[in-house]
């Protein structure tokens, strides 16, 4: 099969261009010729405002040059990774003028909402979905805490709406989890074209061996919205538990600040480390903190990548972590921004080793049922074939 795959990349790197990466390595694995249309938002820089803003609804210059990359290495499938913002929809009638069929991977809920993460004030914002044009997000100034880009954001949105892009130029969409795949439809996108496939951890870093671990973990962005401050105030209330902590964010210098202040020694914030040495650190712990409150992950990937080296997970209890997260057997549920409660779970863990090293071996049997590269290179490769199916018979797409 020869399959174009498309990605814009954003200014800081992020989970979707892990899943590019890995999705693209993965099919070339298994014989497809594959071709890459990439473009970097880096490239904003040198573009006035008006210029950027007009590229977010349609960009001429990435239309042509689909048509161009379409006609030249003559695809049986595109599949849309991101197009936010050098990229733009534009790109997807360039497939529908060569009767191309569209895929569209669903990484976040920019369609849904203008800042692309339902969060506003420090909590779950779902104000947008269903709006057509989405005015609360300009009223807010959601994107970008500005009124003028989150404008051009929803402007996009509602010029696309109005075409029916999203109804009748994208063939499949892909999402990660049943939570966002309701949240969708929801939003107005059809039921019938909506495949879920989860996401993969490759290569399988295999699983420890019997180790109970020796502190607890924290992996992520350094922001509010990923609970970062409930984790902090939580460990004011544990009983000396080792904590780690690897990330990066806008709320870096405030954590060293806060870890300095309290006086607590049994925190540590750990360097970027390359995937072999995250991996270790990963296998090392006894278990992961998944502290994300008010805010709608739309997968997870570092819980996956936990369950993968047999590490179970302590997540707040709330939209996908809930549905990655099985309390009681790959991990515990925590109250959502609760500390409290938080500082109660981490506790328990800490002090029940055994029942967190049998929750560890059954998150290993849950990545092993779900989140291998083999299971979901069949489920892609599904998608693949019944879109281009669905494509030359002329039927529409329907997905159970």
């Amino acid at each position: 099969m020869r399959i174009l795959i498309v990605h814009n990349f954003y200014k800081q790197p992020g989970g979707e261009d892990t899943v590019f990466s890995t999705e693209t390595a993965l099919l070339r694995r298994y014989g497809h010729e594959v071709f890459e249309y990439t473009e970097s938002n880096d490239s904003i820089n040198s573009m006035n405002t008006l210029a950027a803003a007009v590229n977010t609804i349609w960009s001429l210059r990435s239309k042509r040059k689909m048509i161009d990359i379409i006609d030249r290495v003559k695809p049986d499938i595109v599949h849309f990774h991101n197009t936010f913002l050098l990229i733009s929809p534009s790109a997807y009638y360039a497939c529908k003028e060569r009767n191309v069929p569209v895929i569209q991977s669903l990484h976040n809920p920019r369609l849904l909402c203008p800042a692309a993460n339902l969060y506003r004030d420090g909590k779950i914002c779902e104000d947008c979905v269903g709006k057509t044009p989405p005015w609360p997000g300009v009223i807010h100034g959601c994107y970008r805490n500005s009124r003028a880009q989150t404008a051009v954001v929803s402007t996009m949105l509602t010029l696309h709406r109005m075409f029916k892009t999203w109804d009748k130029v994208i063939d499949t969409f892909i999402v990660f989890t049943e939570f966002y795949r309701k949240k969708f439809i929801q939003g107005g996108l059809q039921s019938e074209k909506i495949a879920l496939k989860p996401h993969f951890v490759d290569p399988d870093p295999g699983c420890r061996n019997g180790e109970r671990g020796d502190y607890a973990l924290y992996i992520g962005r350094l922001d509010k919205e990923k609970g970062i401050q409930t984790l902090l105030k939580a460990w004011r209330n544990t009983d000396d538990v080792p904590l780690k902590i690897r990330g990066d964010g806008d709320l870096l210098g405030e954590v060293r600040d806060y870890i300095s202040r309290n006086k607590i020694k049994s925190v540590e914030i750990v360097k970027r480390l390359e995937k072999t040495e995250l991996n270790e650190l990963i296998k090392k712990a006894r278990f992961l903190v998944w502290p994300s409150e008010g805010y709608y992950e739309t997968f997870g990937l570092v819980a996956i990548e936990a369950f993968a080296c047999g590490v179970p997970v302590i997540a707040s209890r709330t939209g996908t972590l809930a549905e990655n997260v099985t309390d009681g057997y790959t991990g515990l549920h925590f109250i959502p921004g609760d500390a409290e409660d938080l500082s109660a779970k981490i506790n328990w863990a800490w002090n029940n080793p055994d029942k967190m090293a049998q929750m560890g071996r059954a998150a290993r049997k849950e990545y092993e049922t779900h989140y291998t590269a083999e299971k979901n290179y069949r489920m892609l490769l599904d998608i693949y074939e019944r879109a281009i199916g669905n494509k030359s018979s002329g039927n529409k797409v329907y997905l159970t």
